[in-house]
């Protein structure tokens, strides 16, 4: 494809061909309002000059004409030339003085979605720095995902993992989203309402993240327009009424500011400035307040030359007007993630009226407004954007830490609630004890501080001082709250259900991978002890590295992978025998008929001091112990009982005792049990579960007396559940949780005697 240099009748003269309808013939129905003519290409180019003389012409000229030409006829939903899009998209870019690449990109941003054009083709025409930008911006078109969340999250996944390596993608999508915006009255109603969700959820609060104020002020407008019109002509209503009414006063504080300001030497410059439609609306939803008690619906900003006069023009304002306590923040000495600086005071100004005032400089004000496109991209000898950044923006860094979260979501969905959870926060600050700051969003815990510091923090934090004060790890944190969380070594991986106590989306990520962890080493210490069980009875020796050898053949990438594998059930100790020891052949186990079964499969309670039976059973602890054990579903198992261990696959092994019914269930499968045995520490007592029936007689205080029987033998019922057998009596099967069965039976014995209880038995599984 040719280019060339154009002089600006040519150029308006190819624009036009492309943008500009026809005339209606005489005596047709009056056409609709003519379309506004788009951007020339000697406006952009003039646009672009006028922040960056040293503008590559000759690449915006040729941008612009290969954009134009492969969009060609496409038209979008409000009948313009598709063109006119990416061409709105450059111009909303150059109102941030963005360098050449990145308006460049703009132009080409839909090309290889919508258009034949091909990232190898805009390689070699406009070079891979722009067809990196262009390809960052390609949705996942082709992407089969299983929910609408799905693709949002993929798409969006794809978006922040481009801008990790080059942060003027997101500047692009950004502006591109604001056009779509824009324009959003031309498509479908059922599309409307879904395009102006996904720009509050995630596109408004990202731009916000980035310190874009006024593009994020933007975005949540025109999405709260289309979400909730009546509520925005509402507040629209009552805000010009109430500007309507203030106008001299607002002109008046700005004056006395002003005069006050260069009074005391201090050259500032003052402008008032009302809050946005969908920011009051939030603000009288969370607070649930009218509109009248609103206090701050006006600010005024003061910009100021340099830092130290900030703080001069500080104490000015706070010696002409009282302060309105607790309403002071300063910004300047501790920014937030986004890099805003500012100081922010309340004052009762002239008319009794509650004044809020922003103090900054002009490169303060200057982020404050346009984030992290402040930064001049433009510059010569300062390095790529994403170099530039790294040095210079904390709003970059998040992104990176956004982007880091990707390798600990299991699932698209789980990404996208995680990023959620980062976009949409105020935050708090904390400090460490040695004066580290960590910020937080608002109502995080001492859980989201461990993780903040470090992720080994969080996962063996126990316990915490909020001010030197022992606090719990659920408190909810405060500004300025220094906070010492107490760690153990022995707490290898967090509780699962700190998940939803959690705030963050780092945190509750870091917390569900540890938990996947430790339910994967629980197998694979499983998996290990039945190898090592198999291996001994075998009279085979086992070893890691003769494994390692025989891992293609049982199709696992490690050791600990068919060590899971077989904990899980998915995988028998017999076929890592064979896989290691080829000529290996697993005896079979002879059936006699059930009873024989048993007494051939099954093995009494273990001698601990005799190693050769210690090594080919398996011994199991209690409740909480480091294997995946569960107890019988319907009784349970005690210390005392003769066990047998089933394993299911995906779930571990579950404990019966002998004399279980439900064991017949499993008399075909003999390769599913197990040898096991107690293994109880007498210093550290344990629970365990049991289940028995009571026949009560039907009498008022009956239950009660039961119950305190238990209780007074220090049993725990952890579940009971009551159903009429006759008039006089009730069937009770209790759930308990007790020590051995010299204990149950001792609580038995207990109830037998009352005069209450007819009958009482224990259940077998």
């Amino acid at each position: 494809m040719a280019y060339w240099r154009r002089t600006p009748r040519q150029m308006q003269a190819a624009t036009e061909s492309v943008a500009v309808a026809p005339a209606s013939p005489v005596g047709e129905k009056a056409a609709k309002p003519p379309r506004s003519r788009m951007m020339r290409q000697y406006d952009l180019v003039e646009r672009v000059r006028s922040y960056n003389p040293d503008t590559n012409e000759d690449l915006l000229n040729r941008a612009y004409v290969y954009a134009m030409k492969a969009h060609g006829t496409q038209t979008r939903a409000s009948g313009d030339p598709y063109f006119s899009h990416p061409l709105e998209v450059a111009a909303i870019l150059t109102n941030l003085k963005l360098d050449d690449a990145t308006i460049v990109a703009a132009l080409l941003h839909d090309t290889i979605e919508d258009t034949e054009a091909t990232r190898a083709e805009i390689d070699t025409i406009f070079g891979h720095e722009i067809g990196a930008l262009v390809e960052g911006l390609t949705k996942l078109k082709r992407l089969e995902l299983v929910s609408r969340e799905a693709k949002q999250a993929e798409n969006l996944r794809k978006l922040l993992l481009a801008i990790a390596q080059d942060v003027r993608v997101l500047l692009i999508k950004l502006a591109d989203r604001l056009h779509n915006m824009r324009t959003l009255e031309f498509v479908p109603h059922a599309s409307r309402r879904r395009i102006a969700e996904e720009t509050l959820d995630i596109y408004a609060p990202l731009a916000g993240r980035m310190g874009m104020q006024e593009m994020r002020e933007e975005l949540e407008d025109l999405s709260f327009h289309t979400l909730d019109p009546e509520a925005y002509a509402v507040v629209m209503q009552r805000l010009d009424s109430l500007a309507e009414r203030n106008r001299n006063l607002i002109s008046e504080i700005e004056s006395q500011l002003s005069k006050n300001l260069q009074k005391n030497g201090i050259a500032a410059r003052v402008y008032g400035r009302r809050k946005q439609p969908f920011s009051i609306w939030t603000k009288m939803e969370r607070k649930s307040v009218g509109f009248e008690q609103l206090s701050d619906i006006y600010g005024f900003r003061v910009v100021i030359p340099d830092v130290e006069a900030c703080y001069r023009a500080l104490g000015v304002v706070h010696t002409t007007w009282p302060v309105v306590p607790g309403r002071f923040k300063d910004y300047i000495s501790t920014p937030k993630q986004n890099d805003y600086r500012s100081l922010h005071t309340t004052v009762i100004g002239p008319g009794k009226q509650r004044v809020e005032l922003q103090i900054r400089t002009e490169e303060m004000n200057q982020i404050a407004e346009f984030g992290i496109a402040a930064h001049a991209f433009y510059k010569d000898g300062v390095g790529s954007p994403t170099e530039l950044l790294n040095r210079e923006s904390n709003a970059f860094a998040w992104l990176r830490h956004t982007v880091g979260i990707l390798s600990e979501s299991a699932n698209p969905e789980e990404f996208l609630e995680h990023t959620k959870l980062e976009l949409f926060h105020d935050q708090v600050f904390c400090f460490t004890p040695k004066g580290k700051l960590i910020a937080l969003p608002r109502q995080a815990n001492v859980i989201d501080f461990a993780y903040a510091v470090h992720t080994d923090v969080g996962n063996s934090a126990v316990g915490c001082k909020i001010n030197g004060k022992f606090a719990p790890l659920s408190s909810e944190l405060q500004n300025g709250d220094e906070v010492e969380v107490l760690t153990s070594q022995a707490q290898s991986a967090p509780p699962s259900a700190w998940e939803s106590l959690a705030v963050t989306g780092k945190a509750r990520a870091a917390i569900r991978r540890a938990t996947r962890t430790a339910v994967r080493d629980q197998y694979a210490g499983l998996g290990r002890r039945i190898v090592d069980r198999l291996f001994a009875r075998a009279k085979i020796e086992y070893a890691d590295d003769k494994l390692k050898g025989a891992l293609p053949r049982l199709a696992r990438a490690s050791i600990e992978d068919v060590m899971a594998s077989v904990g899980r059930g998915e995988l028998k100790a017999s076929d890592v025998a064979r896989a290691m020891y080829p000529d290996y052949k697993e005896e079979r186990l002879v059936r006699y008929g059930a009873k024989k079964s048993l007494a051939v499969k099954l093995k009494l309670k273990a001698d601990p001091h005799h190693p050769a039976r210690a090594a080919s059973v398996i011994p199991v602890r209690g409740i909480n112990s480091d294997l995946p054990v569960k107890f019988a579903p319907n009784g349970g198992a005690v210390p005392g009982d003769r066990i047998v261990g089933i394993v299911t696959p995906g779930e571990g092994i579950t404990i019966y005792p002998i004399q279980a019914p439900a064991l017949r269930d499993f008399e075909e499968e003999p390769e599913r049990w197990l040898d096991v045995r107690w293994d109880i520490d007498e210093t550290m007592p344990q629970r365990f579960p049991a289940r028995i029936k009571v026949d009560n007689v039907n009498e008022p205080g009956s239950l009660a007396q039961v119950a305190t029987v238990i209780a007074e033998h220090d049993g725990n019922i952890d579940n009971i559940s009551m159903s009429r057998r006759s008039p006089d009596f009730t069937e009770l099967t209790i759930d308990l949780e007790v020590y051995d069965l010299k204990h149950l039976s001792a609580i038995i014995a207990q109830l037998r005697a009352k005069a209450v209880v007819a009958r009482v038995e224990r259940v077998n599984g």
